[in-house]
């Protein structure tokens, strides 16, 4: 079975979600937003104070896991 692209490292909420993904392949760092309470949802890039997109870093054979801290030196 294939590695998946996307995992998720952070959920917070139940009826309005707040979820960050993680791209496997990149590192990019996804907020996933939404609300069963108005059926919307949305995805944005989440980016570091200079506008660049959050990165987490990913050496060959990482693997990121739920509850991963995304704050890696």
């Amino acid at each position: 079975m294939a590695k998946e692209r996307f995992v998720e490292v952070y959920s917070q909420g139940v009826t309005n979600v707040r979820k960050v993904i993680v791209d496997v392949q990149t590192g990019v760092n996804y907020l996933l937003m939404s609300s069963n309470m108005t059926g919307g949802s949305g995805i944005t890039v989440l980016v570091d104070a200079d506008g660049k997109p959050l990165v987490t870093p990913l050496g060959e054979g990482d693997q990121v896991a739920f509850g991963q801290l995304l704050d890696r030196e």
